[in-house]
């Protein structure tokens, strides 16, 4: 066996949602802070981000979890999100997926019964408080990035009509819709026509609205659509779609972190106050809003989002020199348009 590039992690799910971990193979990103490391693997170099996201080492469906050295010197390391579009800022089941990684590993010491990383991400450190129980890492609670509600908006459609949209930032930006408004619920079965409906719109809403960050450049820019609806016992059911079409499987830590701006927002909620978000499959997030904050001129929230993640592997990757599929393919029949 002959490789010119190997890379080592640990795979993990959080209800249901892969976040594989990188944890040997990488030394570092270019980049003095996590926000120009960002920028760096979408704009400079995309290479590793092509090479683990696309077939034959990976499918649409999970992300990587990138760590590096943290930049913040109160972080113990640094955290960034591959996914098949793009590289993100920040993802809550991701980041509970690598809090659970670095602790059962040994990475980072676990101390039971809590135990604390702290992750350095472009949107800022998200201290991740972890329940450890003989050895395993039972939920963790993540410090989520400030959330704010940008603005209520509309976009046109010759299917729906007028459909309308919360334009919000929890870690990244978010369009959240009601589920009603195009005629589907979110339920397993509906999942294909969830995941194509929400790529659709989030090409509509992008060419129409920059998403722009008041205070990080390298936030810019819509990155899902998350359809949402009331539960009878008052969860909320959610549904995140990604590029280029599927649907989260967790209940969206991000998103969560979004919609509770939208609840302060409207007044429905106050201090103290819990959400469960609940995904297409039945898993939970518990979301706590903790205090009022401000972004640039937004009113925003600071909030808690905890989960539970799983390890379910071990994986080596490597790439040998004379493989005709350096950074992958991409085909329509699993991948689509």
């Amino acid at each position: 066996m002959r490789w010119s590039r190997t890379i080592q992690t640990v795979d993990v799910h959080c209800e249901g949602e892969i976040g594989r971990v990188i944890t040997g193979g990488v030394l570092n990103i270019p980049g003095a802070t996590m926000a120009e490391k960002l920028q760096h693997l979408n704009t400079v170099d995309d290479g590793l981000r092509r090479w683990l996201c696309s077939e034959p080492r990976s499918g649409p469906a999970g992300s990587f979890c990138l760590l590096t050295p943290a930049c913040d010197p109160r972080a113990d390391v640094g955290f960034i999100v591959l996914q098949p579009d793009q590289a993100h800022a920040m993802s809550g089941s991701n980041a509970i997926c690598a809090t659970t990684a670095l602790l059962e590993t040994g990475m980072v010491p676990m101390v039971e019964p809590v135990s604390v990383v702290t992750l350095d991400t472009a949107a800022g450190l998200v201290v991740a408080t972890a329940e450890c129980e003989g050895g395993k890492v039972v939920r963790v609670t993540l410090d989520m990035p400030p959330s704010f509600l940008a603005k209520a908006g509309v976009i046109e459609t010759g299917e729906w009509g007028q459909v309308r949209y919360d334009l919000c930032f929890g870690g990244v930006f978010y369009a959240l819709i009601d589920v009603d408004q195009v005629g589907l619920t979110i339920v397993p079965e509906k999942a294909r026509d969830l995941a194509m409906l929400g790529v659709e719109l989030h090409s509509r809403i992008a060419a129409a609205e920059p998403a722009l960050h008041p205070v990080q450049p390298a936030l810019n820019g819509l990155s899902y659509v998350m359809f949402r609806s009331d539960e009878a016992d008052g969860a909320v059911r959610t549904c995140t779609t990604l590029r280029p079409g599927r649907v989260d499987r967790s209940p969206c830590g991000t998103g969560s972190n979004s919609n509770m701006a939208v609840l302060h927002a409207r007044a429905l909620v106050k201090r103290g106050d819990r959400v469960v978000s609940r995904s297409i499959i039945g898993g939970e997030f518990v979301t706590e809003f903790v205090e009022e904050t401000a972004v640039g001129p937004y009113r925003a929230t600071r909030n808690r989002v905890s989960g539970r993640g799983w390890i379910y592997g071990i994986s080596q990757i490597g790439l040998d020199p004379s493989d005709p599929f350096p950074l992958g393919f991409r085909l329509s029949d699993t991948w689509g348009g």
